[in-house]
């Protein structure tokens, strides 16, 4: 059996008591970067996949080469939330009144986003694109879907219950 080194081990008790000090979970700043860090290629990775759609969108042959393209950006954004999600469910608990209340408002508002995302997919890949007028108003319903449903789950940081939270998400580098 391997042993740690007496430095890893102090550092890990520290850590540790540290933790259970502060009812353990992270405190506010820590877990407000966590947060962040977790969002921010979330947002970027959304970005890059509608700039592709519409790049797409606009190079599309036919109704069907389009369907398979929307089909494509709502899976890629499906699963680039699921994984912002995991990452700030991983986040923990943060140290604050309320603490395990906003985590899982995070938490659920990113598998609303998820699962909206989803039913995009599926409200797409439903769609006949055999006739391109019936095809082009289903996907506008799907979108007007879509956009209801992100509108109704999108995260906002400026409501939370937390005024220690408020504070670390204006301050933490990993949020602005």
């Amino acid at each position: 059996m391997r042993r740690c080194a007496p430095g890893l081990a102090a550092v890990a008790l520290l850590a540790s008591t540290l933790l259970t000090a502060c009812g353990g979970g992270p405190p506010a700043r820590v877990w407000a970067a966590s947060v962040c860090t977790a969002l921010q290629p979330w947002r970027t990775e959304l970005g890059n996949l509608t700039t592709k759609a519409q790049e797409q969108a606009n190079a599309a042959p036919n109704p069907a080469q389009a369907k398979e393209n929307l089909v494509r950006l709502f899976d890629g954004a499906e699963k680039t939330t699921d994984a912002a999600r995991s990452k700030v469910e991983a986040a923990g608990i943060p140290d604050v009144a309320n603490g395990r209340t906003i985590a899982q408002g995070f938490v659920a508002t990113l598998t609303a986003v998820r699962d909206a995302y989803g039913h995009a997919k599926t409200g797409i890949g439903g769609l006949t694109s055999s006739d391109p007028k019936t095809f082009s108003d289903g996907v506008a319903g799907v979108l007007n879907t879509l956009n209801t449903e992100w509108q109704q789950s999108s995260p906002d940081v400026t409501r939370l219950d937390s005024v220690e939270l408020r504070k670390a998400f204006d301050e933490v580098p990993e949020c602005q």
